[in-house]
This record gives structure tokens, sequence and C-alpha cells, in this order.
């Protein structure tokens, strides 16, 4: 049941609210005036807070800055006498969810609960979404060689700095890119991703900068690209070591002017867009092979991060393995399975050719066939 605090100096207000709100079977409490009211917000939640604009010690408008500073995420219905509606505007405008005038209509209040409600569902619901995908991505261990790779994720991550992410295939060159744009400036815009060897060369063009209608035979209609997609947050080129001359000619064009033209078309497009690249190829040696520009690798590439391979870091393992029998419980909604010693041993003395991707593969068949033990011979049956 949602929990509403009525915030507002006179008796008479806050039992009216009391009284309209608890027959809709809402669960009220009250504040006298601001101070009261900030220390209950932050000793307990609240979906709603009905807070008065004119209080003495501490106004609403103050109390509504304290909150938002506090990054409480209680929704604010501002009450407002007829003198200071222009007042309750600005509230909204600084992030109140609305205001309602004094006396109250029923019917306007509840309906303005009703909306803060649903706004107050979606933001705790979004809030548990981002925790989640920031879970899913996040890289795992504790060995010399991760811990350098997130140090240089630390430094880069709040510049605007091109990144070109190197490494075997199922190492977690994603993760990078996702964790170096989580600690960019441009973490809440889009992050914008784009597998360059899944996409036929003769496609890729289009996939990257948009196409006008009547550009190509199947161009029925106009088409929005991914550099456009990306515009204000940072657009991702995995397996780029894959990408069309043609395109990296464009490519190049793009970051160097900061503008791109969509397929068919003659407009220049302003495009503000962060590059990660990541690729499982010796660029240089494409290079030398004139499968790869080497001016457009000298433009991905002011920042170089080698991601290691699972061989190289075996002593995450026990970590990593912790972490994926949790997160395959959670997805089969069942307890989550332990792992003995000996059988760690074991992973740790395999080769890991696939690397992390292998590793949690392996992780999900031994829980599906083993019980709620795994054991060395669980592994030796089905590591391979």
């Amino acid at each position: 049941m949602a929990k509403i605090l009525i915030i507002d100096d006179e008796q008479s207000i806050r039992s009216t609210l009391r009284e309209i709100l608890e027959y809709e079977k809402y669960i009220i409490d009250e504040a006298k005036d601001g101070e009261e009211g900030l220390k209950k917000l932050i000793s307990d939640n609240y979906d709603i807070a009905l807070c008065d604009v004119r209080m003495p010690k501490m106004d609403g408008i103050e109390l509504l800055e304290r909150v938002q500073m506090a990054g409480i995420d209680t929704q604010f219905i501002m009450i407002s006498a007829h003198g200071t509606i222009e007042t309750a505007v600005d509230a909204t405008k600084m992030g109140a969810f609305d205001f309602v005038p004094k006396p109250p209509d029923l019917n306007r209040l509840l309906l303005t609960v009703k909306n803060a409600l649903e706004k107050s569902s979606l933001v705790t619901e979004t809030k548990v979404l981002k925790k989640k995908l920031s879970k899913k991505y996040e890289m795992v261990g504790e060995s010399d060689s991760l811990l350098e790779v997130l140090e240089m994720m630390d430094k880069v991550g709040p510049t605007d700095a091109r990144v070109l992410i190197t490494g075997p295939n199922g190492t977690g060159k994603e993760l990078v890119a996702r964790g170096v744009h989580e600690r960019s400036n441009r973490a809440k815009a889009p992050f914008i991703e784009v597998n360059c060897a899944a996409i036929p060369s003769e496609l890729i063009e289009s996939e990257l900068f948009g196409h006008e209608k009547g550009s190509f035979t199947s161009a029925v209609k106009q088409r929005i690209g991914k550099f456009e997609q990306a515009d204000g947050g940072t657009l991702f080129l995995d397996e780029i070591g894959d990408m069309s001359l043609s395109a990296q000619a464009k490519v190049l064009r793009a970051l160097q002017e900061h503008r791109i033209t969509r397929v068919g078309g003659d407009k220049d497009i302003n495009v503000n867009v962060r590059v990660l690249a990541a690729t499982n190829k010796d660029l240089k040696t494409e290079i030398a092979d004139n499968n790869f520009r080497e001016d457009l690798y000298h433009r991905l590439g002011v920042i170089l991060i080698q991601v290691p391979a699972l061989k190289d870091r075996k002593e995450d393992i026990p970590l990593l393995v912790d972490k994926f029998l949790e997160d395959i419980a959670n997805e089969y909604g069942t307890k989550t399975k332990v792992i003995d010693e000996q059988a760690i041993t074991k992973l740790q003395d395999y080769d890991w050719s696939g690397n992390i991707r292998e590793l949690r593969n392996v992780t999900e068949r031994l829980v599906i066939m083993c019980e709620e033990t795994i054991t060395e011979a669980d592994v030796t049956k089905y590591l391979i």
C-alpha cells in the first residue's frame, strides 16, 4: 500500500487530507513543518509527499531542494493557496510532480495522487532495471591484469577520448566498452552497439549512417543510422576489423568532421558521438595486408586497452564461477548451487580457448546437469 507524507503547518488541512486519503486506503503520516518533514523523509520511505509551499522554519521550496540534494525519490505534490500558485508552478519546474490549490478539490487531488504513484512506480522500476543491467555487465576479478584494465577504464571514462579495445573472443570487450560509457559524462545518453562482423558489407553503411527513401531497391522508407541514434552518447563498433574499406573511409570522415551523410542523401548531419571500437584481430597486420586503414587505426586508438585472456587470469575463475552460479540461479528461479574446491581447481587447469564466454556456458551446463554440489567428477564429465 502506498505511503504518503502530508507536510503542512495547518492542522485543519492535514486532518482533511488524512481523512480523504485514508478513506482511499493509503497509509498516511504527517509533519507540521518543513524541518519535521525532512527528518521523516530521510528516516523513512514515502511514495508521495503532499507539501505546503509556505511554512515556518523551512518552506516547501527549500524542502524540495534539500530532498533532491539527498537523492530521495519521493514524488512531491505541492499544496498552494491562490496567492502562491506561481511559486508552486516554479516548484514543478524544479522537480515537483504537480501542485493542487487550497482548498483541495477531491477529484483533482485523487487523480494527481494516482498519477504521482504511477510515476513513483516507474522510477523504482527503472532503478531496479538499471541495477540489474549494471550487475549484468559487471567485470569480476582481482587479478593484476584485470585491475590494470579497470584502472584504465577509470582514467579514460570521464574523458571523450576514443578507445580501441583488443583481445581474444569471449574476453569481455563489450563489458569494457560499457564500463567506459558508464564512467563518462554521457552515461545517461544512449549506448549504441554495432557488430560489424554480423552485418553484410553491402548493408554496413546503411546501418551506420542511415539511408534516404529510394536510395536503393529495398529502401522503402528513410532510416536513421547508428551514428544519429547515438548522438550525445556512445557508439560501440564491435569487431571493427571486419568492416569494409569503403565503410572505414566514411567512419574516418565522421570522426574527423563530426558529421555524416545518409546513403542516397546529400545533406550533412552533425553528430556528437563518442566512438569506442573493439576487435579480436591484429589491426597492424590487417593494415600491412591492406585490409584496414592506418589513418582510421590512429583515429580510433587514442587509448588502447588490451583485455587479457582467461588463461592469463585464472586466479579470477573462482569469483567468476560464483557470479555465474548466482546469475544462473536467478535466471532459472532456483536455489544457487555450490561448487567444491577440487572442482574449481579442475576448472583452473583447463585452457579456456573460448575465455569467459566458454566458462559461463560450462557453468550453466554444470548447473543444469549436476546435483546441489558440483564436484570434480562433474567437471570432468561435463567440461567438454
